[in-house]
């Protein structure tokens, strides 16, 4: 969830509002194993397993193909300036990873090692640094190490296949009229932004806000999947996937793209509102707000998010062990993958991510090796990140509690380390 800063009024005295900063691209720095906190600590061969999956996309490529062609770094980046490479820069890891996965250890914290091993021998951990400009209110320019960490998970909702009085909400299928266009693909400085609507006569026109889809734009013109309560379906589109229970039996729901408008945190909305106090802020006590409110009041604020989510039934065979597919197509594994801005950080990359200890949310801080697998509409920022959980309830206290502030390292093949350009890296 984003927050808008805003001055204080304290002492009988106004005082000068505090500058909006928005992000502004990256620096990066080349780091060290050694300087990461909780790298040692970490059991680092956690996350082999997912950063194969992760391979098996990247191994799919030609030697030549971009890993992330989403990637912008900014316009005043040196030229050849890359954080992600080519496919060829991620063969020689890959192999290497399966050969330990298929390696016989004599015990667990032999394994271990190798993953470790493995890590530092064939990756550089590169750290990330948000610039940020002035908005609004004036001030200079910044650099910040420190982003905002935050959790998600696959729920699981009660649903029917036939509207009714508490199952109301229709779940939509993606429409055949939806177009989605990649605005990088005509300026590279809108790389990973995208528009999405319908052409009429030739042009491309928005697709109906959330309240108009629930007037019933969409009546008629999109196939219905299942019915809802209505906060059910909003949480199961800021999660992007979920599993839905019938009386007879279960279906398996994935993100199939959303209606172009923009994404507003209802939390936003309601510490606008005055109903809750901003330190309050969670997915539980949005829930609770939610469900005492007065049907029209809950309505009017879920649709202050404009953005409304498509979804398609999930028929091929998953692992049951793992969650939902993500973005790059792989499942997710609960606690190693991570969504990110796919404009810094490729899908496939091994991120660790090292959060303060002063964080207000409870729970032990993350210092965790991770694997870039997954994307999301309010993951936007060099550092940056949403961490998958699980599936079920447990998995979705933890994620709607977590909210941490911390250091983000995206590790990169050593090789593609080496032939970046002077410049491209800072000290």
């Amino acid at each position: 969830m984003t927050l808008t800063l805003t001055g204080v009024i304290g002492g009988g005295e106004k005082k000068r509002p505090e500058p909006v900063l928005r992000p502004a691209g990256l620096t990066a720095r080349l780091a060290d194993f050694n300087e990461i906190r909780g790298w040692r600590s970490d059991a680092i061969d956690a996350a082999l397993a997912p950063f194969l999956l992760s391979c098996a996309r990247i191994d799919a490529l030609a030697d030549d193909a971009r890993v992330n062609p989403s990637e912008y770094l900014g316009e005043n980046a040196p030229v050849g300036a890359t954080l992600s490479g080519v496919a060829a820069d991620w063969r020689t890891p890959c192999a290497e990873a399966k050969a330990i996965a298929a390696r016989t250890y004599i015990d667990d914290s032999a394994r271990a090692a190798g993953a470790r091993i493995f890590f530092e021998y064939f990756f550089r951990p590169i750290q990330l640094v948000a610039k940020l400009e002035p908005e609004w209110g004036g001030g200079a320019p910044k650099l910040d190490k420190l982003g905002l960490f935050t959790g998600y998970f696959e729920p699981t909702y009660e649903a029917s296949r036939y509207r009714s009085a508490v199952y109301s909400a229709p779940v939509y299928a993606r429409p055949a009229d939806l177009v989605t266009v990649d605005l990088g693909r005509f300026r590279p400085e809108l790389s990973g932004q995208r528009v999405a609507g319908r052409v009429e006569r030739g042009a491309l026109y928005p697709y109906p806000d959330h309240a108009a889809i629930n007037a019933g734009a969409l009546a008629g013109r999109a196939r219905v999947i299942a019915y809802m309560r209505p906060s059910d379906l909003l949480y199961l589109q800021i999660q992007g996937s979920g599993r839905l229970r019938f009386s007879d039996g279960e279906l398996r729901l994935g993100y199939d793209g959303a209606n172009g408008r923009p994404y507003t945190p209802i939390g936003k909305t309601l510490v606008d509102m005055g109903a809750l106090a901003r330190e309050n802020v969670s997915m539980q006590t949005i829930r609770e707000w939610l469900d005492r409110a007065p049907d029209a009041d809950a309505r009017k604020v879920r649709e202050s998010n404009e953005s409304f989510v498509f979804f398609r039934v999930v028929d091929e065979a998953l692992d049951p062990a793992l969650g939902p597919a993500g973005s790059q197509g792989v499942q997710l594994t609960a606690g190693r993958s991570i969504a990110v801005d796919t404009r810094y950080a490729p899908f496939g990359a091994p991120v660790f991510v090292s959060v303060s200890d002063e964080n207000e949310d409870g729970l032990p801080p993350l210092r965790r090796l991770l694997i870039a697998q997954d994307s999301g509409g309010a993951i936007k920022g060099a550092v940056r990140g949403d961490i998958f959980v699980g599936s079920g309830p447990r998995a979705g206290d933890i994620a709607g509690q977590m909210r941490q502030m911390g250091e983000m390292y995206i590790l990169l093949p050593a090789a593609l380390v080496d032939r970046l350009p002077p410049g491209a890296l800072s000290k």
